[in-house]
């Protein structure tokens, strides 16, 4: 959530870099500064006579030591005026606050000076390519035919069990997910990331806290009885794990990972583009999360972004990375890189992982703050990536790895699966 004293001091930036990020309701701007503008009379008009009624009330007690009573009555007379009047006032108060509260947040992330401008994903930047594209025997199949061939993914019997987007994992291809998931999270624990095991339901204030609520609740599962979120991502969840607190400055970077299945209702998503392990409604990830000081923040942001990377390049995946423009950026994002892999069989770029800046736009949802030896507390900034997600993954190393002998485990994989080929 963006701060009110920064919108108010910077009315122009703001709507600039709004406009940057193709946010079209640019008139909520000038209505949340008017709100606010009448919140801080109210709040002025109320402390004057609370101010009023607290010096009365202080010369009550040095008249009923004169004994004069006349104008004591005349006091509690005015002292019973100024309270319904800060009654008033302080409902006015607390409508106003939250209305500016209810508009606020229907503002994004303000982009970062670097995010290219642009509306559609055709106009992000290719900050780099790396790797050499594989080329494939002759008859080479896309991966959900492969999946076939080899028994190890069935999207019918997922179809059968609850519906499209929920794939049965078979065999060597249920290995092969227990494989990258043990990797991610063995090669987190090495870049200094703690690994944590969090729900994968949150309640309405963690999908708050990290603005998946209001702007994506309908892309997510609900529990209606319970008023509960099947999560989209363990960013949620592990970020929420600070909502409310104060770390210490000393304590920073706090560095998390988490594996966690993760639910998405992909409304709207169809197509030919969207077969087999391409777009899912529950897929599998490890995530990881930084609460950073807001001087490293960036910093950080190309440290994880070079740590996905070397896990493609661990993978032998060709890949390439993306700063993503204003007008493909998520809501609450500062900042994104992409991260795509190739797939040949598909001929297409596929994308595996986000990683993002959200400066002090989750922190000022979640009252995350920081506090060194001396001064007051501070908004820390949050960071989060896919390290990896394993749908496309999967879907590259089959279309990629494919022989004639059948399909090759990348090298720093066999360890975890036992196995070198899928055939």
């Amino acid at each position: 959530m963006l701060q009110i004293n920064y919108i108010r001091e910077n009315k122009e930036d703001v709507l600039a870099r709004l406009s940057k990020k193709n946010f079209k309701q640019l008139e909520l701007v000038d209505e949340i500064l008017d709100l606010d503008q009448k919140r801080r009379s109210t709040q002025v008009q109320l402390d004057n006579v609370l101010s009023q009624s607290n010096t009365m009330a202080k010369s009550i007690g040095e008249l009923v030591k004169s004994g004069r009573k006349e104008e004591i009555e005349k006091i509690k007379e005015t002292t019973s005026l100024l309270k319904e009047d800060i009654k008033v006032l302080g409902e006015e108060l607390s409508e106003l606050e939250q209305l500016v509260h209810n508009k606020l947040v229907q503002l994004p992330n303000l982009p970062h000076s670097s995010v290219p401008a642009g509306a559609t994903p055709e106009e992000n930047d290719v900050v780099l390519t790396n790797g050499t594209i594989p080329t494939l025997p002759e008859g080479a199949l896309p991966h959900w035919e492969l999946a076939t061939k080899y028994d190890i993914i069935d999207f019918e019997l997922g179809n059968k069990i609850t519906g499209a987007g929920f794939p049965v994992y078979k065999g060597k291809g249920a290995k092969l997910q227990r494989a990258l998931i043990n990797f991610f999270l063995e090669e987190a624990e090495k870049e200094g990331y703690f690994e944590v095991q969090p729900p994968i339901v949150i309640n309405e204030a963690s999908g708050f806290g990290t603005g998946q609520l209001p702007d994506k609740e309908g892309q997510m599962y609900f529990v209606g009885e319970d008023n509960l979120y099947l999560i989209p991502t363990a960013e949620v969840p592990v970020t929420n794990l600070y909502r409310d607190e104060i770390v210490k400055e000393e304590d920073l970077p706090i560095k998390n990972t988490a594996y966690t299945p993760c639910f998405r209702r992909e409304a709207g998503s169809y197509g030919a583009h969207v077969r087999g392990l391409n777009r899912l409604h529950q897929f599998d990830k490890v995530e990881i999360v930084q609460i950073v000081h807001p001087d490293k923040s960036y910093e950080t942001l190309e440290q994880m972004s070079t740590y996905v990377q070397t896990l493609l390049q661990k993978l032998e995946l060709p890949y390439r990375v993306l700063r993503l423009c204003g007008g493909d950026m998520s809501f609450a994002s500062a900042l994104t890189y992409d991260m795509e892999v190739y797939s040949t069989a598909q001929q297409r770029w596929l994308e595996v992982s986000s990683v993002s800046n959200f400066e002090t736009f989750q922190a000022n949802r979640l009252k995350l703050r920081y506090k060194g030896k001396e001064g007051k507390p501070q908004l820390a900034h949050t960071l989060n990536g896919s390290a990896l997600a394993l749908p496309r993954i999967v879907a590259s190393i089959l279309e990629n790895n494919q022989t004639e002998k059948g399909i090759k485990i990348p090298a720093a994989l066999v360890p975890y699966t036992k196995f070198e080929y899928i055939d």
